[in-house]
């Protein structure tokens, strides 16, 4: 997973589609939220002497983010429909 990440910052790097202020910001606040969420994790399989807690809770953030992508995505096909933008699809029909 880290080999492909790093393959994507190389090329939006060279794509010149790379914000350096911003990405820095990003892997400041996503190495912080690393930290105390394993910090706090551990205390909690601490005081309630369970490890399947992390399984309830990876599941439920995989739970959520994949809630949340479908109902972005089917609104945004929705307005794409309303709007009638390309969409990807070809038409079979035409020639």
């Amino acid at each position: 997973m880290m080999f492909s990440s790093s393959l994507s910052v190389v090329e939006f790097y060279f794509l010149k589609r790379f914000p350096i202020p911003y990405a820095l910001y990003l892997i400041v606040v996503s190495v912080m939220a690393g930290f105390w969420g394993q910090f706090f994790v551990r205390k909690l399989v601490k005081i309630l002497k369970r490890a399947s807690i992390i399984i309830f809770i990876l599941s439920s953030v995989i739970f959520a983010s994949a809630l949340t992508m479908g109902v972005v995505g089917a609104e945004k096909s929705i307005s794409m429909i309303k709007q009638h933008e390309y969409m990807g699809f070809l038409n079979f029909c035409e020639k």
